[in-house]
């Protein structure tokens, strides 16, 4: 099928631990290319954030990112992307009027604007994902929500306007049901991992001599790093390196990293933090399995690829208990939930484990188990499309066929290939 894959941000293209990339440009990636290598062909929209790049550049086997020209040819932060948001949808509805797709899934709220304003005139069924909800980033955030104003009713009004909203925990079809989002337009299909990438065994970065506690992802105030640092005056010889974030050149400048290095010196623990700066996307599985444990201890989470990256890496995860969390982490066999803003309890889950090596071992061989099976792209790619023939069946009555039943009976010899307009007739008992 023609999926066109919408994602106004988050290129599958950028550098991953910006300010506005991270587990969304991977999630738009992997599932592009997973689609990609089933046969399907995938288009990705997503802003022009330079001048001079193509306007279509080849990504993988299948899939071709495209660079919609919406304002300046320059970055801007996301929460100040919605006034260029119709000229995006109007340049879609014109390049789907010569290349229809028979489905778009979009990402993010303004990209759920854009995809249903361009689907208006063609009639493209729009399955959506939030990878972020409003209502909770307001509830969290509070004064500190730069978002615009009216985020939480065009959220609930792309909700109710596509065919399908693809939430990625359960925790997130609480929120949409609770914002009267019809249940019956829901489904569940979780992030992934690259379990080919992220595995226990391979190279590891250099060690101390200290236990490593490792937290890795954006530095804004919310991802709980500060509850970390708290933590660590009562978890003795352990270290904490904090990955992310601007690169390390630029750390001094940041105003985040100043922050929580003040915070590590009133603490009387700033000789065992240690900032990395940004880590490329493809180093993280390294500086991962030089760890003893992985903190991810955000206030709120949507999914939390971080901990499910680390599982992968057979590294036993601290987690708050949070979002996608309570489901990829599964509480005394994967790893330790704890509250969110509590230094105290991850210092005792902490403890606790490093005082236990046969249990960390046991917990990072679980961890490692669950990524693998339950979490690897190409299962998580197969429950995506089904979603997507879920919609297509009910639209046109039909199921679009697999490329891959489309290769297996041109193998067939001519004799054995139904005839024409032939339905196979089913037994019955």
């Amino acid at each position: 099928m023609k999926v066109a894959m919408v994602s106004e941000h988050a290129s599958p293209l950028a550098t991953l631990g910006g300010v506005d990339a991270g587990g969304q440009n991977v999630h738009v990636a992997e599932l592009a290319r997973g689609l990609g290598a089933l046969g399907h062909q995938v288009t990705v929209y997503t802003r022009r954030e330079r001048a001079g790049v193509p306007e279509e550049v080849a990504f993988a086997p299948g899939v071709t990112v495209v660079h919609v020209p919406a304002g300046p040819p320059a970055r801007i932060p996301k929460d100040e992307l919605l006034p260029l948001i119709p000229e995006f949808g109007r340049w879609m509805r014109d390049h789907w009027r010569l290349r229809r797709p028979d489905i778009a899934h979009s990402h993010f709220w303004m990209s759920g604007l854009a995809s249903l304003a361009a689907a208006e005139e063609s009639g493209v069924p729009v399955v959506h994902t939030f990878h972020a909800l409003g209502v909770v980033k307001r509830r969290h955030q509070g004064v500190d929500d730069t978002s615009p104003a009216w985020r939480v009713g065009a959220e609930a009004a792309v909700a109710r306007g596509a065919a399908r909203v693809v939430a990625t925990c359960g925790d997130e079809v609480a929120e949409l049901i609770g914002m009267e989002v019809p249940r019956r337009s829901l489904r569940v299909v979780p992030c992934g991992v690259d379990s080919t990438r992220f595995t226990p065994a391979g190279p590891a970065a250099p060690r101390t001599g200290r236990a490593r506690l490792l937290s890795i992802g954006r530095l804004v105030p919310r991802k709980g790093v500060a509850t970390a640092i708290e933590a660590l005056p009562f978890i003795p010889d352990a270290e904490l390196v904090v990955a992310g974030g601007p690169p390390a050149y630029a750390l001094d400048r940041d105003p985040e990293v100043r922050r929580l290095r003040l915070l590590a010196c009133e603490a009387g623990v700033a000789d065992r933090v240690r900032f990395t700066g940004q880590v490329h996307h493809g180093d993280v599985p390294t500086l991962m399995r030089s760890a003893d444990l992985a903190l991810c201890l955000p206030w709120y989470e949507p999914f939390g690829m971080v901990a499910l990256e680390a599982m992968a890496c057979g590294l036993p995860v601290v987690a708050s208990a949070v979002g996608g969390h309570q489901e990829t982490v599964i509480d005394g066999v994967t790893g330790t939930l704890v509250p969110p803003r509590d230094p105290e309890a991850v210092a005792a889950a902490v403890n606790d484990l490093l005082g236990d090596p046969m249990r960390l071992t046991a917990y990072g061989m679980a961890a490692g188990e669950r990524a693998r099976t339950r979490y690897n792209w190409p299962r998580i790619t197969a429950e995506t499309c089904a979603v997507y023939e879920e919609v297509l069946r009910q639209r046109h009555g039909v199921t679009p066929r697999r490329p891959v039943e489309v290769l297996e009976e041109r193998r067939r010899p001519a004799a054995l290939r139904p005839a024409a307009g032939h339905r196979p007739r089913v037994a019955r008992r």
